[in-house]
Parts: structure tokens; sequence; C-alpha cells
């Protein structure tokens, strides 16, 4: 889901209301950043407050993997739990399919949902069982099982089960909530949508005017309807946040099938603003302003830390590299608690970093789309991998990257490459050859021969 896939944030022929009522509500972040732009890392991210490869975890898992997440990192449940916070993860986990690394061994009391993504399995673009010699690749995915707890409840075969998974996903969401009315509670709802493949309930196929990912668009948004009515049914609404993002931003080259990065340079896979600037929306009437708008720079590494500081929770131990922004949620934007950040990609490869309205590319090999004739109707288009030089940006006049003006700033240049030299010394850049002092290792176990 992109920056321009919701409708306060631009999106067409399909309407929001219920996410547009959150930003009406609420507070609506306009350079709101996730950790890295593809899904293990940007939810590892989300979960430890840490740049994904200082924890180790880098692009997206596959199934036969033998990492996850390191059981030494102190994720946002395992902090809440001593509060007497209940824990649940609703939808895609993607942080390790083996048992240690499940949710239930890490913080969470209650999990149901997907191990990774909803296209890693043996079943191809069509929908038609994976062949050796049409998509030999597929054939390495097991089948894609449904948990629930820790324990297989059911096996994902056809398109026809996965129009199904939004829905259940609310089913159980809203379950949680009418279960917890009475004690504190932290609800992570992962949608597997708008991951391709799309699929969508009968209720809303053919709604939309954009075609399927529209329609998909229109169910998450009544998912979101479903869980502000339970929290309106259980007296909730008020006193809890409620936060609206995404994971990374669209996979343009699956063309009608993926989203809108709303003007932005490039997708999803990328350090581009199109891959990493994501919307975001936080509501919470008993303490967040309504209506108001929040331009600062904020990121998914940063909620952990807000958690601890709302809640009264103990900061991990080991390092982490999000901050505290209440008070930007308090409306207090002058307190700007994050002016610098910097963008990842593949294992440990600093590719880019912002400070206040300028953004410093620095020398990387991206994937691009851009150029490229999209897929169709689920089937991807070709990309393309280009390779870019330094670079200078104002992103305030050109979110769109298209204005390369290092020659008109060269102080800010030799200010922002200070900034990328010091975050070369605590987590290295593979682009230099250069090993992160401050990284550390996911969790592991030995392979099977």
């Amino acid at each position: 889901m992109g920056y321009g896939d919701v409708g306060c944030f631009g999106a067409t022929q399909y309407n929001t209301p219920n996410i547009d009522r959150l930003a009406a509500t609420g507070m609506r972040f306009t350079n709101f950043y996730v950790a890295q732009a593809v899904s293990s890392a940007s939810r590892a991210g989300l979960l430890t407050g840490c740049y994904s490869n200082r924890v180790g975890i880098s692009g997206a898992l596959m199934p036969y993997d033998s990492i996850g997440i390191n059981a030494d990192e102190e994720l946002i449940p395992e902090l809440l739990s001593p509060r007497g916070y209940r824990n649940a993860i609703v939808g895609k986990w993607h942080l390790g399919h083996h048992y240690q690394f499940l949710p239930l061994q890490n913080g969470f009391q209650e999990y149901f949902g997907l191990p990774y993504s909803n296209d890693m399995w043996p079943v191809d673009y069509d929908g038609k069982p994976a062949t050796k010699d049409k998509s030999p690749g597929k054939l390495r995915y097991p089948p894609l099982p449904l948990i629930k707890g820790n324990e297989k409840i059911k096996v994902i075969e056809t398109l026809e089960d996965q129009a199904q998974l939004t829905t259940l996903y609310t089913e159980y969401a809203v379950d949680f909530i009418n279960r917890n009315k009475k004690n504190p509670f932290f609800l992570y709802l992962a949608h597997s949508m708008t991951h391709v493949p799309l699929a969508v309930s009968d209720k809303f196929k053919g709604k939309s005017k954009q075609g399927l990912f529209g329609d998909v668009v229109m169910e998450i948004d009544w998912s979101v309807s479903e869980i502000m009515k339970a929290l309106q049914k259980n007296g909730l609404s008020e006193n809890t946040l409620v936060i609206f993002t995404s994971d990374n931003g669209p996979w343009l080259n699956f063309g009608n099938h993926a989203g809108s990065a709303g003007g932005l340079r490039e997708g999803k896979g990328c350090s581009w603003e199109g891959g990493q600037r994501v919307p975001c929306i936080m509501s919470w009437p008993a303490r967040i302003p309504s209506g108001e708008i929040c331009n600062n720079i904020a990121s998914t590494i940063d909620l952990l830390p807000t958690f601890s500081a709302i809640t009264g929770s103990a900061l991990p131990v080991k390092k982490i590299d999000g901050v505290n922004i209440l008070s930007l949620l308090e409306g207090n934007f002058d307190a700007n608690p994050r002016d610098i950040f910097y963008y990842f990609y593949r294992k440990n490869s600093l590719e880019n970093v912002r400070k206040g309205q300028w953004k410093l590319v620095l020398p990387h090999t991206f994937r691009s789309y851009e150029g490229n004739m999209p897929g169709n109707d689920g089937w991807p288009g070709k990309t393309s991998y280009l390779k870019t030089d330094y670079a200078l940006y104002d992103i305030r006049r050109d979110p769109g990257e298209r204005y390369d003006v290092k020659e008109l700033y060269p102080a800010v240049v030799d200010d922002l490459k200070k900034f990328a030299d010091e975050m070369r010394q605590d987590l290295g850049d593979e682009n230099y050859n250069m090993p992160g002092v401050n990284s550390r290792k996911p969790g592991s176990i030995k392979k099977q021969n």
C-alpha cells in the first residue's frame, strides 16, 4: 500500500471513509517512513524500534530460510506485558516461520495469521498450481499455512481461500477486543492484503472503479470500521491509540494490481521516497488533537519508544534507533524529536540520509520500475537495476526527487556526508565493505540434512 492509496492521501476511484475518519479525528503524518521498503525488514524495525540491519533482519525471509528474529531482542509486546497488557498479532508475521521465531515465543499471547507473505506458495500468478515449466521458482515454496497459536489449522490453497483472509483477520481482531475490554491490550493487525496475489470477498468484489486493487482497499477500510465499532461498543474509543500505516510502498511492476506512490519516486524494494514513505494516521481522541497534520519526520521505529513513554514501560536494554514522538501526537510540532533519518536497504546498504528538508542520496545500485512496462491482472512486469551517484534533493519542494541540487548547496552535502560517516561507524555499510560494530545477529536454527 503506497503513499497515495488512501482517500485522505489522494486515492481516486474508490473511497476509504473509515480510514479518512481516523484522520479527521486524529493526526495525518506526511513524512512517515518505514525502516526498509521490504516486508521482513520493515516489520523487524516496527517491533524492535531499530533499523532492521541492527537486529540482523534484511529483505523478505523465505519459507526455506533458517533465520528469524533473535529471542534476545525485546519486542513491543515484551515491554508491555509487565504493565499488564494482553498482546495479539493477527495477520502476517514474517519474522521467521520456525517454532522459536513465531509470535508466541516472542511476547505475544495470541497469534492468528500467515507466517510469511501470501505469495510464498506453490501457486502461479493466475491462481493455478505452479508447474516446473512455467514457474519453477514457485515450486520451492511449501503449502501456505494459516496458523493459530503455534499450530497450523488450515492450508491456504486457492485464491478463493485468500479472499477470506481480510474477513477472518477482522473477525478475530474484533473478538480479541471484546475479550479484553477490561484490561489494556496491544493488537497488531497486519493484513496480508494489499500484497499480491490480490483477493477480495464477495461483499466487495467489483465495487471499485479501480478494479481489484480498489476492491481490496475498500475491504481494508471496512475492516477499520469494524475495529472502531468494537472499540466504541466496549467504551474504549476515547482512550485507545489507533495507528494505520503500511509496511512499504507499492509493488509497481504489478501494474493494475499495484498501488500508487502518490507522485513519489519509485516504489517497494528501493530507498527512493516511493519505497519508504508510507501513509500514516494516528487517532487517540483523549490525547491527539483532531484534524491535525504533522509534517515532521517520523518512522515506525519510533513507535516502540513512544509506547514505552505512554505506558511507563522500560525501554530495551540494547541500543535502539527509535525516538519518542509523543510530543508530536500532542501537537507540539516545534519539539521535532526526529530531525535525521537513515535509509537502508539490502543487507546493510546505507543509501540516503535525510535531515530536515534535505535528502542526500549516496552512491548505490537500486531496483527501478520506472521506464518499464508494468504487468497486468496479477502478472509482474520487468524491473531494471540502475546506479546512482551522489544527489541532493529538497524534499519540501521536490518530494518526487526529480531535481538534483547538490551543486547549489555544497555545504548541505558536506553536512549530510558527515552524518553518513557517523552512521557507518555504528552500523557499517556494505557499499564500503564496512561491518557494523553495533549490529546484532538474527536468531538461527541448524539446517537439517
